[in-house]
């Protein structure tokens, strides 16, 4: 089953506008990349300059051999997860689009290379951190390897990740637990809220 559809009824009345802030870049700019595949990372930062980090990471992506950041979701101040309110700093979170021909291994290296390259601490499971880049569905691959579950295990649960997905995949599905919209329907939006003033933007 595809993670993604953009086959869609135009009509549905769930479906809404794609927000203002959403940065996204035509398709035109493909051609650099020779039969890309389409996946869905999930950014977060709670520790230091979170809109600085967030940028800069997006900005790794970009650089990266055979990855193109095609569009970048509104940033989202959230409630850190798993832990006591109050315990931990907000997180800033935002969902980026890409294309890539690197294998989903090698786009989880890279991934883990960027928090290192942001000092990202691993001390504790749920523990605040610089940055985490979550692979969250690579084209339409189902896979149950530990090293990396596709889609991401936990996706279709949280708020902070399904909200800005919506925002740049409005029509998105999550394989094996159903479209992006209804997920974020069924939990809703506690917790989470749209920073209007912050910015994202895609590299030049």
């Amino acid at each position: 089953m595809s993670v993604f559809s953009t086959n869609g009824p135009q009509s549905d009345p769930t479906v809404q506008p794609v927000p203002a802030s959403v940065v996204a870049q035509v398709d035109a700019a493909d051609t650099t990349l020779s039969n890309p595949k389409r996946a869905v990372v999930s950014l977060g930062s709670n520790l230091g300059n979170r809109l600085e980090t967030l940028q800069g990471a997006i900005d790794a992506l970009e650089d990266t051999p055979g990855l193109r950041v095609k569009a970048v979701s509104p940033v989202y101040e959230t409630e850190p997860w798993g832990v006591e309110p109050g315990t931990q700093p907000s997180y800033f979170n935002a969902v980026v689009v890409i294309r890539t021909t690197l294998p989903p291994s090698s786009l989880l290296e890279r991934g883990q290379a960027i928090e290192e390259a942001f000092d990202r601490v691993r001390d504790e499971r749920w523990g605040p951190r610089t940055i985490d880049v979550d692979i969250l569905a690579y084209a339409d691959v189902v896979s149950d390897d530990p090293q990396l579950t596709l889609p991401h295990p936990r996706a279709h649960e949280r708020a902070f990740v399904l909200a800005p997905w919506y925002d740049v995949e409005p029509e998105a599905q999550v394989a094996g637990h159903g479209a992006v919209a209804e997920l974020l329907a069924r939990i809703g939006r506690g917790g989470v809220r749209t920073r209007e003033d912050l910015e994202l933007r895609l590299p030049e």
